[in-house]
This record gives structure tokens, sequence and C-alpha cells, in this order.
């Protein structure tokens, strides 16, 4: 199978001068994590939540509203494409060797679609995924927060190890999931309630637990992959906690499952 029979061509793009203000609304209107950038038509960039939150939370930008930053300032501007032809599975491992969630599709010049990880996430949906299990995929390695913890240790934390979803535990217990959307969210929101004079100070003092997911999803270790990437592909989720008896004893992400769509389709 070629790139361009699984890409989407529903192409939703900002301009690098438009301000994060309007970055954030096509994000939460399109329900995505990444948009395109371009100029003059061109495509120069990508710009996801986990690089507006990671800017929005440095001390650079600390006291600066989304509307007062443009696109320019957050996008990640070398970008990864591929051509329309490429194998689905080369693809896959393009992605997973750069640690990207989505490439833009081109023919020539031209941006013809994009391909995320929920893409490749859909085909595993279908029934010749019943036999694999979750615990034969998960990652056992467990990087979680406690919901005591500091905002900006979670955002620190996300940034270092790579990953975009922590699962928040209190004293053994899950009680939460905080990812970048929610890191997103939590510092444009402290921007807009706290005067700007404060805020230096103040954000040091918000926790994880009033920004934290609580209705959180989980997937037993037995459940197979096929029904994992129906609920994801359901909820957006791009990551589940894996429980045994209610205790956490694992991650599956999206990556997880498209690792093992490249072997196969390889």
């Amino acid at each position: 199978m070629q790139i361009k029979d699984l890409m989407s061509t529903s192409l939703i793009t900002i301009d690098k001068d438009q301000n994060l203000s309007d970055a954030l609304k096509l994000l939460r209107k399109n329900k995505i994590s990444r948009l395109p950038v371009m100029n003059n038509k061109q495509l120069v960039a990508i710009v996801s939540e986990r690089d507006i939150a990671e800017k929005l939370g440095s001390s650079k930008y600390e006291s600066m509203p989304a509307s007062r930053l443009h696109v320019s300032s957050v996008m990640v501007k070398d970008v990864i494409t591929v051509p329309q032809t490429m194998r689905l599975a080369d693809v896959g491992n393009l992605m997973l060797e750069n640690g990207i969630g989505s490439v833009p599709v081109m023919d020539g010049d031209e941006m013809v679609g994009i391909v995320s990880k929920a893409d490749f996430v859909a085909l595993a949906v279908d029934g010749d995924y019943d036999k694999i299990i979750t615990k034969d995929l998960m990652t056992k390695e467990i990087i979680s927060i406690s919901p005591s913890e500091r905002l900006v240790h979670a955002r620190r934390l996300s940034i270092d190890s790579k990953v975009g979803r922590l699962p928040v535990i209190d004293e053994g217990t899950l009680v939460g999931v905080i990812t970048s959307k929610d890191l997103m969210r939590a510092f444009i929101d402290f921007r807009k309630t706290v005067p700007e004079k404060y805020q230096k100070s103040q954000i040091k003092e918000v926790l994880v637990e009033n920004f934290m997911s609580t209705n959180v999803t989980v997937v037993e270790k037995d459940t197979m992959i096929s029904e994992v990437a129906k609920i994801m592909v359901d909820t957006g989720y791009n990551g589940l906690p894996v429980v045994d008896n209610d205790e956490v004893v694992g991650i599956i992400t999206q990556t997880d499952i498209l690792r093992l769509i490249s072997k196969l389709e390889g």
C-alpha cells in the first residue's frame, strides 16, 4: 500500500504570520494536534500542541499572551515530508525513527495530504489484529507524576521524556492523566486569569491536579489491539493506561500500534 491510499486530503493549515490564538482555535475546532504552516501557499513548517505547550511554559515566553505570539515563533521549521508514492511501512518507520506524529505528503512541491499516527491506528481496527493483545505491545516503563507536583515540572518531564501523556498516580492509584493538550490549555488559561506582574511567581504554584483530566479511559492488559485501536479512533486519545486488577502496569500508545503496523506491512 502507498501512503496516498491512507493520507487525509482534507488539509487544515495556518499561515506563519497568524497569531498563536488562531492556531489554538483551529486545533480545538478540528480536534487535531498539529498544523502545517504555510508561507505564500508553500509548506514551511509544522506547529503542534506539544510545541505550543513547550514554548508557553518557558521563561522566555512565560508572561506573553498567545494573542501576541506569531506562529513563526513556535513552529518547527525542519519539516520531514514524504512523496505520495512512498510505501506505508517506509513512512511508518520514518515517523518512528524521527519521533514525529505526522508527515505532510507531497506531489512534487505541492502538499496534497497529511498522514498521522491516528491514520495508521485506524488500520488496526481491522479483525486481522484480533490475535494481538495489549500486554504484547505496551510500554511497561511508566513515566508518571503526582497530582501535587507543579505544572512546570510536568512540562519539563514531558519534554525530557519525549512523551505527550503522563499518568497521574497518587499513592499507587491512577487519579488522572495530563497531556500536551492539558498543558497547552493550562498555560493559556493561566495567562488569561493571572495579571502579568504576578505570573512569574504564581506559575510555580499551579499544580498538576488543577489541570489533569480525571475521567481516564483505561484498558486491561489482555484487551485485543483491535479494540484498543477502536477506542483510540472513537475518543481521539493517543495513549491509554493499561491496568491489571486496577494497578497500572503499562501504557499503550499510538506509537506502539504504529510500530506494529510498520512491521507487519513491511
